[in-house]
């Protein structure tokens, strides 16, 4: 892999520091992001050792921080991949939520899960280009493809980032920018253990293989994609979710 450089977002913990941490080891400079300073950054920086190459924070509910988040990056070198992992899962009563609290949710939901990584992208094409071609992987979630009940706005925003990829990937394809992404179904991160604590039996009996997947199960999936290996594949979407689903 050489000196690529590859910002992730949300690498401060969960799926993105096991991301963060899988590229290291593939050699990657590893670029780190997180929504505010503190012990998580730094941890994460520690797992990756010497591949760390910088550590950034920005609150990415504000969208229009990820020009200057962008900005941040390339000025400390050149960005040869992006991981838009940063997202947030707020549950929500479509019906029974107030006015105010359904308007925070969709506002939230998707300046994180879908306008950030869209304005990201934007920003880091103008420099893949002078490199001569770049790497996207968009972190989606099996919703996206499933529906959930009380998670309509989250699944919507997944959706969006899938069918972004795949646009993208058609569009950007003869400008050699190759985007990918995965789909996690249920991950032990801190994230989604307010929601498994009391369905923990119903949500193993819908997964096949037994268990939930782990960080590392969809950092595997990412370095690969991220890898000269699947330099094909671009516009895929890896499904990461112990055969719970198929579409």
């Amino acid at each position: 892999m050489g000196s690529s450089r590859v910002l992730v977002t949300g690498s401060s913990r969960g799926i993105g520091r096991a991301i963060a941490r899988s590229l290291a080891e593939a050699g990657w400079q590893v670029a780190l992001h997180g929504s505010h300073p503190g012990k998580d950054l730094e941890e994460s920086e520690r797992a990756v050792g010497n591949q760390a190459a910088g550590s950034y924070a920005a609150d990415l509910s504000d969208p229009s921080r990820a020009d200057s988040l962008l900005a941040q990056v390339v000025a400390d070198g050149p960005l040869h991949a992006l991981v838009n992992n940063a997202g947030v899962y707020l549950p929500l009563d479509f019906t029974g939520a107030s006015e105010a609290v359904f308007e925070t949710n969709l506002r939230k939901t998707f300046a994180v899960n879908f306008e950030a990584p869209v304005r990201l992208i934007r920003a880091a094409i103008p420099h893949f280009r002078v490199q001569g071609g770049g790497k996207v992987l968009n972190v989606s979630s099996r919703v996206g493809f499933k529906g959930e009940a009380g998670a309509t706005t989250y699944a919507a925003s997944k959706a969006a980032l899938t069918n972004l990829t795949r646009s993208l990937a058609a569009e950007l394809a003869s400008q050699n920018v190759l985007f990918f992404g995965i789909a996690p179904g249920w991950t032990e991160t801190a994230m989604a253990r307010e929601g498994m604590e009391d369905r923990l039996g119903e949500i193993l009996a819908g997964i096949p293989l037994g268990r939930m997947a782990t960080p590392d199960d969809c950092a595997a999936a990412c370095r690969f994609l991220l890898s000269e290996e699947a330099r094909y594949l671009s516009g895929v979407v890896i499904d990461i979710n112990g055969a719970s689903y198929f579409h």
